[in-house]
């Protein structure tokens, strides 16, 4: 499925430098990393780009609810 905007856009919009939410914890990190695939929309690359070079990420688990968020808002 193809979606209207790539998931680093989508996760741009959850950056609150205030919060403790994990995701918005996620989103304030990865703006800061240079080499975050900011087109991409594929769950798999994504994944394996983080797994490899997402040091500031504790928990993948983490970017699988930010990925799920970001799918339930494409999809309307």
């Amino acid at each position: 499925m193809a979606y209207r905007e790539s998931f680093y856009r989508y996760l741009m919009t959850q950056r609150n430098a205030d919060s403790n939410d994990e995701v918005a914890q996620f989103a304030n990190n990865a703006q800061n990393d240079q080499t975050f695939p900011k087109q991409e929309q594929n769950y798999e690359k994504l994944s394996d780009y983080l797994e490899l070079n997402g040091g500031y990420l504790p928990s993948m688990s983490i970017f699988d609810k930010a990925y799920q968020m970001y799918r339930e808002k494409m999809t309307y």
